[in-house]
């Protein structure tokens, strides 16, 4: 078996090794990256008179049929064929003969592996950038069309303070919108190209790693050849931004979960984004929002595993990063689906508005608006808070209405009778960003603002 380093080697490598080292079976999805960096890199060897322009177009007609047999699935890998690096090189040389040989010149698989990856992330970033803005989007349209519809809001998951629909959506759309700045940042942080780093210590020869930067479309070049070859920053970074993404999303589908049971009654779920029960035929279940709950764990440990993998590595590359491959590729994935699917179903969901404002206009949900006049009138808030309180307990224990309390309060009295009544808790909440119609109003054109100019962003 030949390999790219047998001329140090006496005999070919053993069966165990190769099967506790090869990275084929997941590194195959950088080889339209691996493609596009090897082409650059030849462009740069020619630049550079290491190639003649003849070998320059031999090498580069034969990584097009490369490509063309891995699209097709025409291409035969070779038990020799460690990763796909090794693949492609071979296989051009195959059909270039001694120019392909000289494909590898000035380069290491170290800087070569870490030009394919910071590609490939920062294309697959980019994407998930995209179907962030489209759940944003969808909150955005669900947002506009709850109008005035309000529901509880809640604290340590008890009634708290009535609160628009919409202003409870945009949350949500607020914190995803903090992801979308963070892929940002991450993208423009990786967007630095290694090739030209070598193994870790450059190059004897004239290489133009400026050149290949601006040809492959990174925004700059390395500094550092050992840090060149040895830094995943990126990935941990990249690993991060989707576990938060995944966190942020998570605590969508509790909510989701939460209201669409029989107990809470807010949401109904579409059959096409809901499954059934093997054995009980009354059964709807959230089974993508579950599974968004769930799959978020698998993000974390993808983080955390890799963070543990980096923490005690000398400089420059050790094989050790080998590993940073598949959980990056998990996680990327697993957005990407969990995007989707958490689109799809609350696209299609219907709300119940009447559970919703039935659960919101408890007289206890007024408490604070209770409190609050007795503030206006000069009483001090810790007072009012205690006269209150009292009422709501006093209402609980003995089961009188709390209209009744307040009705014969000598501190509140009929006037404030008007503050129970359905709808005007959530009509007091004025102050910006606040949950009342007259602070979401703003708030609501704020965001359609921002949603607008990230899809620009974005460019779909």
């Amino acid at each position: 078996m030949s390999t790219l380093w047998h001329g140090r080697f006496e005999g070919g490598p053993a069966e165990e090794l190769m099967a506790f080292t090869v990275s084929l079976p997941f590194d195959q999805r950088l080889a339209v990256d691996d493609i596009v960096g090897s082409r650059a890199h030849v462009r740069g060897l020619c630049r550079s008179g290491i190639l003649t322009d003849v070998e320059r177009d031999d090498v580069l007609a034969a990584l097009d049929a490369v490509q063309s047999e891995l699209a097709a699935g025409t291409f035969e890998f070779e038990a020799s064929d460690e990763d796909i690096h090794t693949a492609v090189e071979r296989r051009v040389t195959e059909l270039a003969g001694p120019a392909g040989a000289k494909l590898h010149t000035g380069r290491s698989r170290n800087d070569q592996v870490a030009t394919d990856l910071r590609l490939f992330t920062k294309r697959e970033l980019a994407g998930i950038a995209t179907r962030i803005v489209t759940l944003q989007e969808t909150l955005l349209d669900r947002a506009r069309t709850a109008g005035d519809a309000y529901l509880p809001g809640y604290t340590h998951l008890q009634r708290a303070q009535p609160v628009l629909l919409a202003h409870h959506l945009l949350a949500h759309g607020w914190a995803l919108a903090r992801d979308l700045d963070r892929l940002g940042s991450t993208i423009e942080r990786l967007d630095v190209s290694p090739l030209g780093a070598g193994a870790l210590a450059g190059s004897s020869l004239p290489l133009d790693p400026a050149g290949t930067a601006a040809d492959l479309g990174f925004a700059r070049v390395f500094e550092n050849s050992l840090d060149a070859v040895s830094d995943r920053d990126f990935v941990a970074e990249s690993l991060f931004d989707l576990a938060l993404i995944g966190v942020h999303l998570s605590r969508l589908a509790e909510e989701i979960i939460l209201w669409s049971t029989d107990e809470f009654g807010f949401l109904r779920l579409d059959d096409a984004y809901s499954t059934g029960s093997s054995m009980l035929p009354q059964k709807k279940n959230p089974d993508i929002a579950e599974l968004t709950r769930g799959k978020t764990g698998r993000l974390i440990g993808n983080l955390t595993g890799l963070l543990a993998m980096l923490k005690g590595l000398p400089l420059a590359y050790n094989r050790d990063l080998q590993e940073d491959k598949e959980p990056l590729f998990d996680s990327l994935d697993t957005i990407a689906l969990a995007l989707a699917a958490m689109t799809g179903l609350l696209a299609s969901s219907t709300f119940n508005l009447d559970a919703m404002a039935a659960a919101a206009d408890a007289p206890t949900s007024a408490a604070t608006d209770l409190a609050e006049h007795l503030v206006s009138g000069g009483v001090p808030f810790r007072d009012a808070h205690a006269i209150v309180g009292a009422l709501v307990r006093r209402s609980l224990d003995e089961g009188i209405a709390l209209r009744e309390l307040v009705a014969a309060s000598p501190e509140l009295g009929p006037d404030a009778l008007s503050l129970l009544d359905q709808g005007i808790a959530v009509r007091r909440r004025t102050t910006p960003g606040g949950a009342g119609p007259a602070a979401v109003a703003p708030q609501l054109a704020a965001f359609e603002q921002l949603v607008a100019a990230a899809r620009l962003r974005v460019g779909e």
